[in-house]
């Protein structure tokens, strides 16, 4: 563990150093090196991890109750550690262009962008349920400041105090949780923790302190608001790391959860199905009928938690009922999609930033026609879109296969409660993948086809450098996963041995059945991609023997074809919203046309989020009306406060010595 340390410590001292050198350019390289050369340490003994080598935890005794200072791996963790060392470094190098032209200074946004990186690890490697809340409460106040960047903005600050909120709601529920089960275990060590005898009633409710608490991190319905609100607030590059990476340590500590609670009962798994299948459905729906690029992809982050869920939840039946091809293959696609869609949901904002960069605006119903000037972003952001869809060969189709053949496997079984999880499995994952093949060819099209729609499309340009090779290693990473498929799945095996619990021979046989069909697809895309590629070549050699001539597209019989001909990002998906507008809740406002020949018209449209209009929004209404009445305490004289202190100093004096007594 002692370069895993190292790396850790690594991360912020470069982050130091860079709120040292305040307003030099030198800040940015000086962290962005720590982040490149931390993960390089904290890489190697991820690896040894995975190939089965784990290193000796630290164990350091310290003062605190429940247990010891420990850090450790093992396969579940070294696994979600991959996400976080592969997208960091290149967020962090991404950020040096995204940030180069910024007035303010950047000491204090580049050292908590490490301390981000840094506690995401560490939250990994903790093994102490104490320790684990720490480093939990330290990432979300550092990622909480990375939010609130450009803090001089209103709606900036309402997006950082909603996510402030939000996962402290999450992290009161996971107090109650790891209070009740280090009492239950005598410490608050996972290793106690993971062999306390719990009674059936006692373990369903920590495991919905689990839901509740990990649920409003990773971004269940309905406890997703602070996404679609943070995620645009945020630099682009801090997008990718929050919808990317940091998310996803929701997922991991509901998993961990799962190892510690013992035999799960059928219940928890049908919740989580169910979990999965509205936060799918409902984040691609929501995503659909969004003109925010970044708006969209914090939506599409809500529905590929939900794939993971549901995913999660076939793991969870499989164990219940004894189904090994459902517990291998449902968690074996969840874990491995963690992984996709942190390279897709990553590569997607870098595109989303350098479009925001190059045009000064991230509303899809200005832009259009970029591929013209931005055809290495527009590249990049479609092999993105096509991974999300889970198209092949990209990495998007691998993970959400073994969701596919979990839910076939299903229908096999026979068994009544079987096919019904099939059922809702795979016909679950059509719906939403064909939703969110809508909702991408509106983003791709509307952004990069057609006509510039405004001054601000028509005057883009191409992203830097120092954007684009991080888009290329993601594109090549998305587009590598798939083709090498059988790899990708077998790296999931010791991940997938812990939640499950199997044994390594039955955990091999099971993990063994997708093998053949995505080695068939592989070879197939690699022969489809070189004979493309031979095509390319063979036309590019070709001679040319007539002159090239540019001449407008057919026209339909207009003389001059105007941008406003084309569809916008609104008129594109409104078939679709108006299929779901009782669920959407979509309100219109515009002027009605009259006459024959009316001079002109305004229409508009706007999609609440039902969850933050109708729940979250009132119930936080009410409690600001209850606790009006206190706010008189609030008088600004400091007299008055330490009045206050002495008062409830002597009432605790009071209380204990009646306790003594």
């Amino acid at each position: 563990m002692e370069l895993f340390i190292s790396g850790c410590i690594l991360l912020l001292c470069s982050g130091t150093a860079a709120v040292l050198l305040g307003r030099s350019r030198a800040a940015s390289w000086v962290a962005t090196l720590g982040v490149w050369a931390g993960c390089g340490l904290a890489l190697v003994p991820v690896i040894q991890t995975l190939a089965g080598r784990c290193p000796d935890p630290l164990r350091i005794a310290w003062s605190m109750p429940g247990g010891s200072l420990t850090l450790g791996l093992d396969g579940l963790s070294a696994f979600f550690c991959l996400p976080i060392l592969l997208i960091s470094p290149l967020a962090a190098l991404y950020g040096c262009e995204y940030l180069a032209h910024e007035k303010k200074s950047l000491g204090s946004a580049l050292f908590f962008c490490n301390v981000l990186i840094a506690s995401m690890l560490l939250l990994m490697a903790a093994r102490n349920g104490l320790l684990f809340l720490v480093v939990w409460e330290i990432m979300a106040v550092s990622s909480f400041f990375l939010v609130v960047f450009d803090d001089e903005h209103a709606s900036v600050r309402d997006a950082g105090w909603t996510y402030l909120i939000a996962t402290h709601i999450g992290t009161g529920g996971l107090l109650v949780f790891f209070a009740l089960l280090g009492r239950q275990a005598g410490s608050l060590d996972f290793e106690a923790m993971g062999t306390a005898k719990l009674a059936p009633a006692m373990a369903s409710i920590l495991f919905v302190l689990a839901v509740v608490g990990f649920g409003s991190k990773a971004g269940f319905i309905p406890m997703h608001v602070w996404l679609p609100e943070a995620h645009p607030a945020a630099p682009s590059h801090v997008s990718a790391l929050m919808s990317g990476v940091m998310i996803k340590t929701g997922i991991y500590g509901l998993l961990r959860a799962l190892t510690l609670l013992g035999a799960p009962h059928a219940t928890w798994g049908w919740a989580l199905v169910v979990i999965g299948l509205a936060s799918g459905l409902f984040g691609i729906i929501l995503a659909l009928a969004q003109n925010d690029i970044k708006r969209l992809l914090a939506y599409c982050s809500v529905e590929n938690i939900g794939v993971i869920t549901l995913g999660i939840g076939a793991g969870v039946l499989g164990r219940a009922w004894g189904q090994n091809g459902f517990v291998v293959l449902g968690f074996g696609g969840a874990i491995l999609h963690v992984l996709n869609h942190a390279v897709f949901k990553s590569l997607s904002f870098f595109g989303a930033g350098a479009i925001a960069h190059a045009t000064g605006t991230r509303d899809m119903n200005q832009l259009g026609g970029l591929f013209k000037s931005m055809r290495w972003t527009g590249l990049a952001f479609l092999v993105a879109c096509a991974a999300i869809c889970g198209l092949p060969p990209f990495n998007g189709f691998v993970s959400e296969f073994l969701i596919y053949l979990a839910g076939f496997g299903g229908v096999q079984a026979g068994a009544t409660e079987t096919v019904v999880l099939a059922i809702l499995l795979t016909g679950g994952l059509a719906l939403i993948g064909g939703l969110a093949a809508a909702c991408f060819t509106k983003a791709f099209g509307v952004l990069f086809l057609g006509e510039p729609r405004s001054d601000l499309a028509n005057g883009a340009h191409e992203a830097g450098a120092a954007m684009r090779w991080p888009m290329a290693a993601l594109a090549v990473a998305c587009l590598g996963i798939g083709l090498f498929a059988p790899l990708a799945v077998r790296l999931v095996a010791p991940a997938v041995q812990i939640v499950a619990g199997s044994d390594a021979g039955s955990l091999g046989k099971a993990l063994s059945v997708p093998i053949p069909f995505l080695s068939a697809i592989a070879w197939a895309s690699f022969s489809l991609l070189a004979m493309a590629a031979g095509l390319f070549f063979i036309r590019r050699r070709l001679p040319r023997g007539r002159e090239e001539a540019m001449t407008g597209t057919w026209d339909c019989g207009y003389a001059r074809p105007t941008a406003r001909m084309q569809y916008t990002a609104t008129s594109f998906a409104q078939p679709l919203t108006h299929l779901f507008r009782f669920i959407l809740g979509e309100r219109k406002l515009g002027s009605v046309l009259q006459g024959l020949f009316p001079r002109g018209a305004r229409f508009e449209t706007h999609t609440p989020d039902a969850a933050r209009e109708w729940f979250f929004a009132p119930a936080f209404r009410a409690i600001d009306r209850g606790v009006a009445p206190i706010r008189r305490m609030q008088h600004g004289r400091v007299h008055g406060y330490l009045l206050y202190i002495a008062i409830v100093l002597i009432l605790l004096l009071i209380w204990k010595a009646g306790g003594q007594s």
